[in-house]
């Protein structure tokens, strides 16, 4: 089945990553985008670009008439629906082929069977492969998910059958919270994929989370492509993924790989899968599900390899039988890759959207994005805006550049887990290749701690950027008067006093510390700063704004600074009391809790918002009366807005 123009029904880095190997081998390719992205990377990089609707996903991305008709407007004659949206949808793969189309991926058959969670546990149970005991009855009143739960043992997953990302899983520890998790996953699901029905599952305490990446060819052939250890996540979403697994050998990985590759000869499979397990201490693993689609994390294997898997994806859709044999996979070194995700990890990963001021990707990583300066990250989608990932002879060697490139990316103008993944691919646990899925949750502390001795030079250097101001390197005529300064930092606000001594030297002391001695060494227009403190000189990349804003890169991190000094200082007891309810991040509203006149207590849940695919509830600042609701459901808020008021009783 031949082609010569590709229509990728996706965004982002993801469209940017296909659409790289399809021009390498020849083929023309097209874009499709909403209006919150007709600026952005994919459509640029494309041959053409088609618009196909409003920012949420349901009138875009997600809108299958649209696509198809985007195809037809294009002339493409085939579609790769990228590894997100579209990709595990039947109905989208069949109106492709329906419209003549030769759609890049699996059939619609092995799209169904494998996408319903409970059927796909039933067709691998048959096949031999084992599986998590749990419930995939097609009963789904609560009275009778709540009494499996019971049978099967707490603590217990529920997960939604249709999910994928993280989306509509919960863990229950308890009967006592069954119910309201359950209720939560079911909104989620329905929400994101239009269907709340879920499994139950055993939870198995700290599993490894590892997937076997296979394809399959139209001629009866396939293979494995070894193992990714996706074990470090936030919220069942990954965060970090290498290969080869440090919790796998030789013996388990040709275990699993043969389960793999028997599961997907069992349904037919064509193009690239993955199988999904669980794996306990001893070394028993279990199958949670196989996504019909490549994956997010699939450059580490890509890496380890030197395969690229995009390309095999379009030699398959072309009819062409898999160019090796089992025996002809090889694995060199080690990768990992890491998610640099829009959201603030000290504010329970809250998902964050605005512009990027800067963008720097290190030249020692591959880097897979769509991003730019001046590139918007809208609310409508995944957090994720970047991959970056390291190859070396070994997992040391790996993980080593991947933090050295990680201190050097900048990005800022955005709130990101920059810091939460150096910190995280630095932590012992995973350094000796222990991390399983709860790592994040165990070691918060530590991974979200805040590191003193860079927050005080911070400090310093954002007293030394207000004095320096828009003109940059100050004059040697300028006054050695002390200038008393108030900024906020992170949002955290200081007050300073910096005293001029001439030749580029200042003296800083801040929030009542003594004064330290600071010298600018180098202030050039691309805004790389050097400056020396205590004998010690440091670079620092600054990007300013207007309105007595900028942002700097400092130690690997990422910081905001706002000037204050002319802005009235708020009374002490202003600050959560005015009972407003604002809205913590840009979002769209899908759920009004209340109604204006009820009764609530602090804390109860008033607003729910979805912003990048997950909700988040919004809880009433303090107890009393709502006295207005300024928002209604399918409205689109941004940061801060006053979504309700809450009055004296």
């Amino acid at each position: 089945m031949s082609f010569d123009k590709i229509l990728v029904a996706n965004r982002g880095e993801i469209a940017v990553r296909v659409m790289r190997t399809a021009r390498a081998m020849g083929y023309r390719t097209v874009a499709v985008y909403s209006s919150a992205d007709a600026q952005a990377e994919h459509v640029r990089q494309a041959d053409q670009a088609v618009w196909i609707g409003e920012p949420l996903p349901a009138q875009s991305y997600l809108n299958i008439a649209a696509i198809i008709e985007a195809a037809r407007t294009s002339g493409a004659d085939a579609v790769h629906p990228g590894y997100g949206f579209l990709a595990e949808n039947a109905a989208f793969a069949q109106a492709c082929l329906g419209a003549g189309l030769v759609f890049i991926g699996p059939s619609p058959d092995a799209i169904r069977a494998m996408g319903d969670k409970a059927g796909a546990k039933r067709l691998m149970q048959a096949a031999g492969v084992p599986c998590i005991p749990g419930y995939e009855g097609e009963d789904q009143r609560a009275a009778t998910l709540a009494a499996e739960a019971e049978r099967i043992g707490w603590p217990v997953m529920i997960k939604a059958t249709a999910g994928g990302g993280g989306r509509g899983m919960r863990l229950a520890h308890s009967a006592a919270a069954f119910a309201e998790l359950l209720q939560s996953a079911q909104s989620e699901a329905l929400h994101a994929f239009g269907d709340a029905t879920v499994i139950l599952e055993r939870a198995i305490a700290g599993p490894r989370h590892i997937e076997i990446q296979v394809f399959a060819d139209r001629h009866g052939h396939a293979i494995h492509l070894g193992e990714r250890d996706c074990s470090v996540q936030r919220r069942h979403q990954k965060v970090i993924e290498e290969s080869p697994s440090p919790a796998v050998g030789a013996a388990l990985r040709e275990r699993m790989g043969a389960t793999a590759v028997a599961a997907a000869k069992a349904i037919g499979y064509e193009g690239a899968g993955t199988l999904e397990f669980l794996l306990d201490a001893e070394g028993q693993y279990w199958f949670m599900e196989m996504n019909t689609r490549l994956q997010v994390e699939h450059p580490v294997t890509e890496a380890v390899t030197g395969l690229d898997l995009v390309e095999l994806q379009l030699r398959i859709a072309a009819g062409e039988p898999l160019p090796l044999e089992q025996q002809d996979v090889r694995m060199d070194g080690h990768a990992i890759e890491v998610r640099l995700c829009a959201e603030d990890p000290q504010q329970g990963f809250m998902p964050q959207s605005g512009r990027l001021a800067a963008w720097r990707p290190s030249p020692g990583l591959r880097t897979e994005h769509a991003l730019c300066d001046g590139a918007d990250v809208p609310p409508f989608y995944d957090s994720m805006i970047a991959k970056l990932v390291a190859h070396g002879r070994t997992r040391g060697e790996a993980r080593q550049r991947l933090i050295a490139g990680l201190r050097d990316t900048v990005a800022l103008g955005v709130a990101t887990n920059q810091q939460l993944l150096q910190r995280a691919l630095s932590h012992p646990v995973f350094a000796e290749g222990h991390a399983t899925t709860a790592f994040i949750a165990e070691h918060a502390g530590a991974l979200l701690a805040p590191d003193a001795a860079t927050q005080e030079r911070a400090v310093w250097l954002a007293a030394l950027l207000l004095q320096t101001g828009e003109r940059g390197w100050p004059s040697p005529l300028a006054h050695t008067l002390p200038n008393a300064l108030r900024f906020a930092l992170d949002g955290t606000v200081h007050a300073a006093r910096v005293t001029p001594q001439g030749a580029g030297r200042f003296d800083v002391a801040a929030d009542g510390s003594a004064a330290v001695r600071i010298e600018l060494l180098s202030l050039p227009p691309d805004g790389h700063l050097r400056f020396s403190c205590g004998g010690v000189s440091e670079r620092a990349m600054v990007v300013r704004a207007s309105e007595g804003r900028a942002w700097f890169h400092f130690r690997g991190q990422a910081f905001e600074l706002q000037d204050l000094t002319h802005v009235a200082v708020p009374r002490a007891d202003a600050a959560g009391g005015d009972g407003l309810l604002r809205a913590s991040m840009n979002g769209r509203v899908i759920a009004l809790l209340v109604a204006v006149g009820d009764a609530v207590a602090a804390g109860q849940p008033l607003v729910t918002l979805e912003a990048m695919k997950m909700e988040h509830v919004h809880c009433a600042p303090r107890a009393g009366r709502v006295a207005a609701l300024h928002v209604a459901v399918g409205a689109q808020v941004a940061a801060r807005h006053v979504m309700a008021e809450i009055a004296d009783a």
